[in-house]
């Protein structure tokens, strides 16, 4: 999935995302290529040039962790992608296989959330289970089986989601983050293989390497059938199965999300059913 260089994939990746006013560098005009200089963050950091490149060129392979924290201050990493870079210059990687299947319990739980759309997803984003509230909520999709493929593959997302560039973004950091969990999953590996293929928006999002764990944010969709749904969106980490989070939208009581909430509740009781899981593949996997 990715090169064998990764450790220098990334701090390119992250050193053209800061502007060197971030920094407190003055602003000597354009430059032939974004973000900072490699000499630039190497005085930053406290390190000389040559190191860095070293570095950056895949040729020195075991910064200590004073190094990396100083590169992480530098480069303005946040917490979950200074742990990314921590991983990578360290070669310290979880172990852990990412879980597929869904707990009974868990299925038992989701059916009884009438109230709320919700659903469970696994290490590629796959949509592992799902309530009925849930499925009405992305009703408007061909498939309700993969977020990210949804979003870059499915033309209704560009309708569905009212800001499409940041629903886009926040996807693919949040597979990055996942991907950085489980650095051998091969299913991240064929669906970050399908869409490079298939969506140049997701190649693009890709290659900015930003690591964003998604865990809560307010979310604006536009229903065929509901309309306008302003909810908010919590992401809780089944500690049970690794990779899997129970992905839950909420509104404040009395609040127009609250009353579309009612109306999508009242249109997914038409169809109504148990809370599904999706079947596995012959490979053991969701589908995809």
């Amino acid at each position: 999935m990715e090169s064998e260089n990764e450790l220098g994939d990334y701090l390119r990746a992250r050193r053209a995302a800061v502007a060197p006013a971030d920094v407190g560098l003055p602003d000597d005009g354009p430059r032939r290529v974004p973000g900072l200089r490699r000499d630039e963050v190497a005085l930053l950091a406290g390190m000389s040039t040559d190191y860095y490149i070293r570095l950056e060129q895949g040729r020195e392979r075991h910064p200590s962790e004073q190094v990396l924290r100083a590169i992480a201050g530098t480069l303005r990493l946040d917490d979950a992608a200074a742990a990314h870079l921590f991983r990578l210059g360290l070669s310290v990687f979880g172990t852990t296989a990412a879980a597929t299947t869904v707990s009974p319990a868990l299925l038992r739980l989701m059916d009884g959330m009438r109230d709320v759309p919700a659903f469970v997803v696994g290490s590629a984003q796959d949509v592992l289970a799902a309530n009925a509230m849930a499925r009405e909520l992305y009703s408007g999709f061909a498939r309700y089986d993969n977020l990210l493929r949804m979003i870059f593959l499915d033309p209704f997302a560009r309708e569905f989601y009212a800001d499409w560039d940041h629903a886009a973004r926040i996807a693919v950091g949040n597979l990055r983050a996942s991907s950085s969990q489980f650095p051998q999953d091969e299913r991240i590996e064929r669906v970050v293989g399908e869409l490079s293929v298939r969506s140049p928006a997701f190649t693009g999002l890709w290659a900015r390497y930003e690591v964003r764990p998604r865990t809560h944010e307010d979310k604006h969709f536009r229903h065929p059938r509901v309309g306008e749904l302003r909810l908010y969106f919590e992401a809780l980490a089944v500690t049970s199965a690794p990779g899997q989070h129970l992905s839950v939208y909420s509104a404040d009581p009395g609040s127009a999300g609250a009353d579309a909430l009612v109306l999508l509740g009242r249109l997914s009781e038409q169809g109504a059913a148990p809370t599904d899981q999706a079947a596995p593949t012959k490979e053991g996997k969701s589908p995809s």
